[in-house]
């Protein structure tokens, strides 16, 4: 087996302890985590792609930041203004480093916006983490925030993460975006292997 497939396939319990691992040794993630403590939004989560790629470049050897675009992080209020988002996005923008950039979404209101971006229908949702459940890809069901422990939440598990396999999560008809984060996922770690969507 290759050095990055060395946690593939590992009990939950020593991959939980893998990923806790990788975290502690990124700096970008733990200010990311401790400015979004700080905030103290609601029902948050420092989701999805800097998690795992930090994961992916990690086991690697790559650069920390390789492949990185931004950092999501999710919260969830019952406020769903636009203009009550924009003042957190707002506030939020001169506390974190400009790099890379952090992207600030009230899961509450997804789903008032999500058709006219992406001509279907999303759920109206109750928390932040059902929206984690909602991505493309089962791989990328993954967050993180701070209280006064760290707390994972994978409803997938993280296999698939350690196995550098990117498997669909056919909750929504989310094809076109698994195949196209897929591939540019896989331009960026050519180890990965993309599970097709079910037919």
């Amino acid at each position: 087996m290759t050095a990055h497939l060395r946690f593939a396939g590992q009990t939950p319990a020593n991959q939980d302890r893998a990923l806790r691992d990788i975290i502690a040794q990124s700096p970008v993630l733990q200010q990311s985590l401790n400015t979004a403590r700080d905030l103290n939004l609601p029902d948050w989560w420092l989701v999805s792609g800097a998690i795992y790629n930090t994961v992916w470049n990690h086991l690697t050897d790559r650069p920390a930041l390789h492949g990185i675009k931004d950092i999501d992080l999710f919260y969830f209020d019952p406020d769903t203004s636009f203009a009550a988002e924009d003042r957190i996005i707002q506030h939020a923008a001169a506390l974190f480093p400009p790099h890379p950039p952090v992207e600030i979404r009230n899961q509450a209101r997804v789903h008032l916006w999500y058709p006219q971006h992406f001509g279907q229908p999303y759920p109206q949702l109750a928390t932040s983490a059902e929206a984690i459940d909602h991505f493309a890809s089962r791989t990328h069901c993954v967050g993180l925030r701070l209280t006064d422990h760290l707390e994972i939440y994978a409803p997938f598990g993280l296999d698939d993460i350690f196995s550098f396999r990117l498997t669909p999560n056919p909750v929504l008809d989310n094809r076109a975006t698994h195949a196209a984060k897929g591939a540019r996922q896989m331009s960026h770690w050519p180890e990965l292997t993309m599970v097709p969507w079910p037919a």
